[in-house]
Parts: structure tokens; C-alpha cells; sequence
């Protein structure tokens, strides 16, 4: 009978639980490679999932799939079972959705540089601060002008229309170069050459889909295959950030709950923080924060603690620390850090135990009563119910095709946007004026004075950048992580 309230992750000298409702209380997996933390995230991912909690995460190396189907017996896991005298250990498997950014070995993974936002936008294309200003500016004369844009192309469009209209738009919002913008340009088509016109589009994600329970009432557990996208970590990072956003802008406040709406796993968490600038980690830190009122649970995992930043590394209170190996001096640093976040028991050399421990054995810290964090103990992950490791193609096809999302995402939709209102406009300035009425004869009149009201191609900018959105009729809204807030 599971104990909706508990979530038993390990066994030591006494059977080590996560509390439900301290769930949404962030957590952190550490360890070094090949110690146990992707069998640790697939315990938990069955435990959230078990009790109707839907769980999001990316696999990263191809087995956490493994999730969909029954574990199976073998000499190896009997005496893992009989290590921990456990003797009623049955196989089942979770109900798994599959996801890929590029639609190859799940459901195609969509949102729209409209969503995405120009900060997060700008990490994905690498571009330098000037090159990030130029986009947005981008973004703000779009957004003033209600203009979507839903795609790559819709995004072309509007650097375009920014480059030749750079001067009127630098008197209004600053100073915008035809050289930056033509750099943005040449990024944007390294994007597309990586695939992006696969994962800019419509229709993109609907946050409801993550959070509809199975059919038989347990939790979805969607997972992300990114061991393509994890070459490409700025893409990889920059679409678990833009999902995180999405779903603090999105969801409401719910206070103290039971267990979570949603706990979201985000592998190779250091990626994360590579190389990020000050004011993006500064607004991870303020989403992590926050999102836990929505609900939300987030837990990182990463090879040493000290990946994380310190102002993140404090919310995460449920901890599991797999061995590290002290051979270098960041790795002993490493090691004083992981020994140093926990609550001392003054049974254990915590420090000595983080290099010592074997594959499957952990350090655990959760949070108990009141949201405090319990003395470390050192114990056992339980083995999980599912399969370790991977899928086979036709397993995933199968996967696919079951899935109750197999037709919402299927096709793609290319509705009005940017790129079309652009092109209508331009199309009706090129056209030629109706030929004026014959009027008559009048008498010679002295010239008149030169005008001077604009001309049609002045009054046509102008009017542009005031009313192009007209059909929205209104200023679209960014977020915390400037994502658009629907």
C-alpha cells in the first residue's frame, strides 16, 4: 500500500522518506559519474508519478526511458534486493510521454520566439550585449505592435523591417545598427541550420498537457529526449528555462498543498550556469524562489554541489549526495563543499563517507517537520520498478503511438503573423496610387511653399510603429525570464 504522503527513496538504518508536501521544496542529486544518480532520479520520478504528482525531465544519455517499461530480474539486482531484505519487489512500468525538440523520438516539442523571449533567445544564439540590445529592440517594436512572432521566419521579417527603418526606430527606442542586426541575422541561420525550423513553430506546448493525470490516475511522466540536444547546451538550457518560465508566469498561487502539481528535473544542471551573465542567473534565482507557490518542485542534478550558485544551492532542501572521487583539487574542494551542506550527525564523517561509498549508496538529507532539514544519514537507493536503461526503436514507436498526446502535435499550423503583415503592408506601399480625377482648367498660381508634412514613406513608418498590431489591438506582456505571459 503506498503512503501518499511519503516517498521512500533509500534504506540505511532506517528507511529514509521524502515528505509529500515538502516537494515542492526543490531538491538537489549530486554525485560523480557513475555512482547512481540516474537510478535515484528514476526512483523518484516512479515515486512522484505513483502518488499523481506529474514529473518533467530530459534524458540525457537515452535510459531514463526505460521508465515505460517493467524491470526485469537479474544476478545483479537479486543481490541488490537481497542486500536490503526486500522480498516483495514487483516489476511495473509508468506512464511515460515521450518529447524531442526535433520530433524524431517523441512528440514535437514547440514554442515560438514570441514565448521564448529575447534574453533566453539571445543565450541560445550567443550573441554579445550590443547584439542582445539590437534584439531587443527587436522584440519591443514588435510586442508594441501587438506583431506575434510564431516562427523563424516571422523573426527574419522583423530584423528586416528594423534594418530598414533603423533610423526612425533608433530616434524611438535606441540605437539600432544594421550591422548588429545583419550579426543577429547570420546567427539566426546557424540556428536554422541546427534545426530550429523543427522546434520554432506552432502548435506549441500547452502547459495543461503536462499536468493532465494518466488514465489511471498516476502522474505522466514526460520526458525530453535530449542526448542530441545536450551537444547543443545553450539550446538545451535556454528551453528548460523558457518551460520553468512558462510555467511560474502560468500557474497560479496555491499556497501549502499535499504534494506537488508538477516536479521538474533539470539533468547537467551546471550547463545551467556555464558562462551565464549575471542578470540571467539573477532571474533563475528569482524563478526558483518563487516557483515554489505555484507548486512546482525543482530539482537539479549535477557532479558536484559548488555547480550550482550559493543563492540557488540554499532553496534546495531535500538532498542526495552519491560518492564523489577527491582526485584533483576542485574534486576535494567538491567533496568539503557536498559535506558542508548538510546537517552534521555526529555518527558519520560526512566527508570521509562521500569518497568512500559505493555505486547505489547515497548521503540523504530531507526536509521534515515544519520544512527542516534532517540530520544526514548514509543508506541504499531502492531499486526502481522500472527498467534500467534504455528502449529499443520499435519500444519507442509503440511508445509514440499509445501516447494521449499522439495527435495534438502532430501537424503543424502556420496562421498570420509577423511576416505576414509585413509583407501586406510592404505589398500595398509598392503598389501604384489610383490615377487622380481629371480636374479643371485653372488659372496659373504662384508656387507654393515646400510642405512640411511628411511624405507617404514617413507617414507609412510612423504609422507602423504605432498601430501595425492594430488587429491584436493591444501591448503584449513579458515575464520574469521575457517570455510572452498569455
Amino acid at each position: 500500500m503506498i503512503d501518499p504522503s511519503r516517498l521512500t527513496l533509500a534504506l540505511g538504518a532506517e528507511p529514509i522518506a521524502l515528505l509529500s508536501r515538502y516537494g515542492n521544496r526543490h531538491g538537489l542529486i549530486a554525485g560523480a559519474t557513475g555512482t547512481g544518480k540516474t537510478v535515484t532520479l528514476q526512483v523518484l520520478a516512479e515515486a512522484f508519478s505513483a502518488r499523481g504528482v506529474p514529473v518533467f525531465m530530459a534524458d540525457v544519455k537515452g535510459d531514463l526511458a526505460g521508465l515505460s517499461q517493467p524491470g526485469s530480474m537479474s544476478e545483479r539486482f537479486a543481490r541488490r534486493l537481497e542486500l536490503l531484505g526486500i522480498k516483495d519487489w514487483q516489476p511495473d512500468r509508468f506512464p511515460v510521454i515521450p518529447w524531442d525538440l526535433y520530433g524524431e523520438q517523441g512528440h514535437p516539442l514547440r514554442t515560438t520566439p514570441s514565448e521564448i523571449g529575447p534574453l533566453l533567445l539571445s543565450r541560445m544564439l550567443g550573441l554579445n550585449d550590443v547584439q542582445e540590445g539590437v534584439l531587443q529592440v527587436v522584440f519591443k517594436v514588435a510586442d508594441d505592435n501587438g506583431l506575434l512572432l510564431l516562427d523563424l521566419k516571422d523573426l527574419r521579417a522583423m530584423l528586416t523591417h528594423v534594418s530598414e527603418h533603423a533610423k526612425e526606430i533608433s530616434a524611438q527606442y535606441g540605437l539600432v545598427s544594421t550591422t548588429s542586426i545583419a550579426a543577429v541575422q547570420r546567427a539566426l541561420l546557424g540556428l536554422q541550420q541546427e534545426g530550429a525550423d523543427q522546434f520554432f513553430g506552432e502548435p506549441a506546448l500547452q502547459l495543461e498537457d503536462l499536468l493532465r493525470p494518466a488514465a489511471d490516475g498516476r502522474g505522466p511522466i514526460h520526458i525530453l529526449a535530449a542526448d542530441k540536444l545536450i551537444l547543443r547546451p545553450r539550446i538545451y538550457t535556454s528551453f528548460l528555462l523558457w518551460l520553468l518560465s512558462e510555467l511560474f508566469e502560468e500557474l497560479p498561487e496555491v499556497g501549502d498543498l499535499d504534494r506537488p502539481k508538477l516536479v521538474f528535473f533539470f539533468d547537467e544542471a551546471h550547463l545551467l550556469f556555464d558562462d551565464a551573465p549575471a542578470e540571467l542567473k539573477n532571474r533563475i534565482e528569482q524563478v526558483v524562489r518563487l516557483i515554489r507557490s505555484k507548486g512546482v518542485g525543482v530539482y537539479f542534478i549535477s557532479q558536484h554541489p559548488n555547480d550550482i550558485p550559493d543563492d540557488v544551492l540554499g532553496q534546495l532542501g531535500n538532498r542526495v549526495q552519491h560518492a564523489l572521487r577527491a582526485f584533483t583539487p576542485r574534486d576535494q574542494k567538491a567533496v568539503k563543499v557536498a559535506a558542508e551542506t548538510f546537517v552534521q550527525n555526529p555518527d558519520l564523517d560526512i566527508q570521509a563517507a562521500i569518497t568512500q561509498m559505493g555505486v547505489g549508496e547515497a548521503l540523504l538529507s530531507m526536509l521534515g517537520d515544519k520544512g527542516v532539514p534532517q540530520m544526514v544519514q548514509r543508506a541504499y537507493v531502492l531499486p526502481p520498478a522500472s527498467r534500467i536503461g534504455t528502449i529499443d526503436d520499435a519500444e519507442r514507436r509503440a511508445l509514440i503511438a499509445a501516447s494521449p498526446l499522439a495527435h495534438s502535435y502532430a501537424g503543424t499550423i502556420d496562421r498570420e503573423s509577423a511576416y505576414e503583415q509585413l509583407q501586406k503592408r510592404a505589398e500595398q506601399r509598392a503598389a501604384p496610387p489610383p490615377a487622380p480625377a481629371a480636374e479643371p482648367e485653372r488659372k496659373a498660381e504662384p508656387a507654393p511653399r515646400r510642405s512640411n508634412r511628411q511624405s507617404a514613406t514617413e507617414a507609412f513608418v510612423k504609422s507602423t510603429l504605432r498601430s501595425l498590431g492594430s488587429q491584436l489591438g493591444r501591448q503584449l506582456v513579458r515575464g520574469l525570464l521575457g517570455a510572452l505571459k498569455r
